[in-house]
């Protein structure tokens, strides 16, 4: 019991898996339908900061999809949320920058979490641990 309320983690490679599992695995959600309106030949997409809607859309891809895939799997970790963290900043400081709290906290969520992982690294139980821990 004295454990559970110590000031001392339990398992911080747990909680940054979990942290991985769940922010790259949440961010899925967004991508996967952006992955298949690319497949589909759409390429309408907003052009938040003036790269052209078809430029915005595959980076947002490349971000939202391709990057979750690497977080959740803990593979070229710090390189995968680069990113992810200029989308969701994006996101909350200039595609919902007029809007109420309420409607931008997702992207700050995603953006803290970001930042933690990027802080911390992908923890032991990744990919980018194994291949560190072989050489």
């Amino acid at each position: 019991m004295k454990k559970i309320f110590s000031a001392h983690a339990i398992s911080n490679d747990t909680g940054l898996l979990i942290l991985r599992l769940l922010s790259g695995g949440a961010m899925l959600t967004h991508g996967f339908p952006l992955f298949q309106k690319i497949l589909q030949g759409n390429f309408e997409f907003g052009d938040p900061i003036g790269l052209g809607s078809e430029l915005s859309l595959l980076l947002a891809v490349l971000a939202q999809f391709i990057c979750s895939i690497l977080v959740i799997l803990g593979l070229f970790s710090r390189f995968a949320l680069i990113p992810l963290l200029l989308t969701m900043g994006v996101a909350f400081f200039i595609i919902h920058k007029d809007d109420g709290f309420g409607d931008k906290e997702l992207a700050l969520c995603y953006l803290g979490m970001y930042a933690a992982l990027f802080l911390t690294g992908p923890g032991k139980y990744s990919i980018d641990s194994w291949r560190e821990n072989k050489s």
